[in-house]
Formats: C-alpha cells, sequence, structure tokens
C-alpha cells in the first residue's frame, strides 16, 4: 500500500503531486532546499525536511538525503516528478533497497530506456524505427564520436544519454565545430544529470516533434493516451504543447500507428507506469523513434485535458498494483487543449533568465483555463533551478477556440517583480503559421521574432511618461507619510490589562 508519499521534487510539480495525493487521501512529505524554504510545495505538504544548500547537486540530486528524509519521515513511496533524479536508475533501485516504493518504472526500465544509446538499441531491435545515429550501447570517447560523425552526415545533434530536456544538447554543422560542442555537451550533462556520456544522431531538418502518453500496470496491460505536438521549442527546450497534434488531426491512422509503436517501445523493456515515447516526424509523415523519457513529463496537463485520465493518480494506483482503470477502446480525445510554459525570461533580451521577487500575482481564471504554479506573491526566483514560473492549460470545444481562450488568458496573467515570456506567447498565438499549425521545430529560432512582430505597432511614449509620473508621485507621497510614534510605547489594550491587574 501507498500511505505515505515523498516528493522527490520542488515547484509546480511538487504542488501538482501533493494536490493528487491529498484527493486520494495519502499523507504527502516534501523536501526543500535553502532556496526554497518559504516555497508553495513546503506549505503544503503535511510534513516537509530541509535537505541542504540551494544548489541542485547538494540538495535535491542528494539521494542519500532524500532517504534520509523518507525514513525520519516514515513515507513508504516516493514520487520523482520530472528533473533531478527522476530517470536515475540507482534512485529507484535505491527505493527498493529502502523497501520503498517508486511511483515510476522498474529500475530495469529505466536502464533500458533512461540510457538514450540502450533504448535505440533495445526498439530497434523490436523492430521501431529510430533516428539514424550513433549504434550500439556504452559511453564512447570524443575520438570515437569525432570519427563516426562524418559516416552519419551532418547536420548533427549531440545528445546527453542520461536525461532530456534539451540539457546536454548541441547541433552541429560542421566537423570543425565538433569537438568544442561535444565538450560542452559533456559539462552541461555532467552538471544536470551527474553523467557526462553524450551520442551522436542525425538532425532531421522540416521535422515535427510529436510524443506518445503510455501507461502501463503491473498486469501487462499497457495502452496510450494519444498524441502531443512539442514542435515549438528554442533550444531543444519545448515552450508551447497541444493535444491532439495540429498535424495528425483527423488521420486517425497514423495516430493508431504511433501509439501501437509506443505501446510495442514500452512493451519491448516491460514497462511499467507513465512513460512518454517521443518521435520525430518527417515531411513525409514517416516517424522515427527518438528518446523514450521514463517519467512524468510538463506537458501531461494537455493530455489530461483531452482525455480525462488524472495521470498523477494513475501513476499512484499503478504503484499500489491495480490494474488500468480504462481500456485503450475507452480512451477518447475531446477537444483541444493547448499548454504555454510561463517562464522568468526576458523575451526581448534574447530571453535572459530574470531573477527576483515576485511581488505581485494574478492568474487567469474562467471556463477552460487551468494553471498549475507553485510560486506567489513574495516567492523569490532564485538562478538555481529551471526558470519555469508556471503552466497555463487551456481547453476548447476545437482548436480555434483553445488559441482564442489562450489569447484571453495571457491578456489577464498579470506577473511583477520578474520579466516573463507572457509577451511571447502573446505574439505566437498571433502568427499565421502557428494558427494555420504550419511549423516545425526550427520555427521559433530561424522563422519568428518577436522584433518584427512589434513592428507596426502603435505606441503612447507619452501615456507611459504620465504612468510613471503617477507611480513616482504616489511613492513620494507614501513615504513622505511618517508616523511620529505616541508618548506612550504601548497600546490602550495594553494599558488596561496592566491596571486591571494591579488593581486586583
Amino acid at each position: 500500500m501507498v500511505n505515505k508519499v515523498l516528493i522527490a521534487n520542488r515547484g509546480e510539480i511538487a504542488v501538482r503531486i501533493i494536490r493528487a495525493c491529498r484527493e486520494l487521501g495519502i499523507t504527502t512529505v516534501a523536501v526543500y532546499s535553502e532556496a526554497d524554504r518559504n516555497a508553495l510545495h513546503v506549505r503544503y505538504a503535511d510534513e516537509a525536511y530541509f535537505i541542504g544548500p540551494s544548489p541542485a547537486r547538494d540538495s535535491y540530486l542528494r539521494m542519500d538525503k532524500i532517504f534520509d528524509a523518507a525514513r525520519r519521515s516514515g513515507a513508504d513511496a516516493i514520487h520523482p516528478g520530472y528533473g533531478f533524479l527522476a530517470e536515475r536508475e540507482a534512485f529507484a533501485a535505491g527505493c527498493a533497497e529502502h523497501k520503498i516504493t517508486f511511483i515510476g518504472p522498474r529500475p530495469s526500465a529505466i536502464a533500458a530506456m533512461g540510457d538514450k544509446l540502450v533504448a535505440r538499441a533495445t526498439v530497434a531491435n523490436a523492430g521501431v524505427p529510430v533516428v539514424p545515429g550513433t549504434e550500439g550501447e556504452g559511453s564512447l570517447r570524443d575520438e570515437e564520436i569525432i570519427n563516426v560523425a562524418p559516416q552519419i552526415g551532418f547536420p548533427l545533434l549531440i545528445k546527453a544519454t542520461a536525461g532530456g530536456g534539451g540539457k546536454g544538447m548541441r547541433e552541429v554543422r560542421s566537423a570543425e565545430e565538433l569537438p568544442g560542442l561535444v565538450q560542452s555537451a559533456r559539462r552541461e550533462a555532467e552538471a544536470a544529470f551527474g553523467d557526462g556520456s553524450v551520442y551522436l544522431e542525425k538532425l532531421v531538418e522540416g521535422a515535427r516533434h510529436i510524443e506518445i502518453q503510455a501507461l502501463a500496470d503491473t498486469q501487462g496491460n499497457v495502452i496510450h493516451l494519444g498524441e502531443r505536438e512539442c514542435s515549438l521549442q528554442r533550444r531543444h527546450q519545448k515552450l508551447l504543447e497541444e493535444a491532439p497534434s495540429p498535424l495528425v488531426g483527423e488521420d486517425q491512422d497514423l495516430r493508431n500507428r504511433m501509439g501501437e509503436v509506443a505501446c510495442k517501445a514500452a512493451a519491448a523493456v516491460n514497462y511499467v507506469n507513465a512513460g512518454t515515447i517521443e518521435f520525430l516526424v518527417d515531411k513525409d509523415r514517416r516517424f522515427y523513434f527518438l528518446e523514450m523519457n521514463t517519467r512524468l513529463q510538463v506537458e501531461h496537463p494537455i493530455t489530461e485535458q483531452v482525455t480525462g485520465v488524472d495521470i498523477v493518480k494513475e501513476q499512484i494506483r499503478i504503484a499500489r498494483g491495480r490494474k488500468l482503470h480504462i481500456a485503450q477502446d475507452d480512451v477518447k480525445l475531446t477537444g483541444h487543449a493547448i499548454e504555454c510554459r510561463i517562464n522568468a525570461e526576458d523575451p526581448y533580451n534574447n530571453y535572459l533568465p530574470s531573477t527576483g521577487r515576485i511581488t505581485h500575482a494574478l492568474l487567469p481564471t474562467g471556463p477552460g483555463v487551468r494553471v498549475d504554479t507553485g510560486v506567489f506573491p513574495g516567492f523569490e526566483i532564485s538562478p538555481y533551478y529551471d526558470s519555469l514560473i508556471s503552466k497555463l492549460i487551456c481547453w476548447g470545444e476545437t482548436r480555434g477556440e483553445a488559441i482564442l481562450r489562450m489569447r484571453r488568458a495571457l491578456e489577464e496573467y498579470r506577473i511583477l517583480g520578474v520579466k516573463t515570456n507572457i509577451p511571447f506567447h502573446q505574439t505566437l498565438m498571433d502568427s499565421h503559421r502557428f494558427i494555420a499549425g504550419n511549423f516545425d521545430t526550427r520555427f521559433v529560432e530561424e522563422r519568428f521574432s518577436m522584433q518584427e512582430a512589434d513592428e507596426g505597432k502603435e505606441e503612447h511614449p507619452e501615456i507611459a511618461a504620465i504612468m510613471a509620473t503617477l507611480v513616482a508621485h504616489r511613492q513620494s507621497q507614501l513615504a513622505a507619510q511618517i508616523v511620529q510614534r505616541g508618548k506612550r510605547d504601548a497600546s490602550n489594550w495594553k494599558w488596561v490589562g496592566r491596571w486591571e491587574r494591579m488593581h486586583r
């Protein structure tokens, strides 16, 4: 049984898991670093344990501290969320050694699919098409990578074997820049995942990035919950996701074939729990296995919105040994959902990260609007972690309605204290290519510009000057209103209390 869950994560995903556990009547335990002492997930959990300094390598990536917190709290299960230790085989195996239920796949499945090279070999042996790239298993030396690159052909992608999310990934256009980029990718992968191993993969140009959400229970049942469109990226980091994909659309045959291949890939490693199989789809609608994420995805809410399946609750039920409560024939995609990742970054200054204290936050609400967040007014956005502030999800009966609803929600969203990429998403919602569904993984970097989108817009500098003057005047008034302390240093209530005590 799972009665007390420790969430080995932070931010919005920790809050999301805590809420699911609370609805299931499960006690929750949070862990936090120095930077997260006042974080929302710490406030929401039933118990919270300090695990170290702010850098992730000294706190959220320390398995020994996580297990110590589980021992002290008496937690009988751990949910890793995404990132940090979620795809570490040693962490899942350590849970088994400590007799703690790991809410995720078996260590063997993480080893097979978490290591991207092993995953490619595994699914290729199962007959699943893969993107051309480095073949075989094991860590490759720099010399081996440099020698094999011309055989695969440029352009190439250097990718980390131990993780995803764009970390440890570099694009290579020529042999001359390969050595330096390999070293750079290794350093970033080591910092993010504790493993600097990388491999090469052919860059499929003009491709769409589409992923399939899979669920598998301990009784051998494997189903998929349809696809998600994840092509809108910058520096290999997803910015916006949709479900279903506008490329797949009404092509149920393509959806079924991709779903069947995804289930086949999961079954090849005896996969259990929630996982995502990612594909690249070329211009001719041929799809290739890209990788499998053996964890909950950031963008899982859009699948929940169109299927009605609570994926986090389903993870917990599977971890309890229960059978999937839904069969493949019962999965129906209803409407359309879009997710915008709201990040603390400046879209007008090369998307530089923005840190500081959030002074004001007004979240959008209304029909079909959902916000998953872990911040609040007064929360400090630190440089130690991902810049994600929240996920804004909008559902509509059609894609057009979802876009209109997202426009309205973005207009309502107010965050002060740090810069955000809300203007980027607002501009994207007005892009003709986005509205038409005519984009690929290079669209944002090569065919989208905030500056060009702003050209022709009417500006009113005089209104801005008036507003700035009014704000400055208001602040000066507040500074001038200094209230002098009274002669007595205590309130009348205290004086009455003292008088009563003296006359007893």
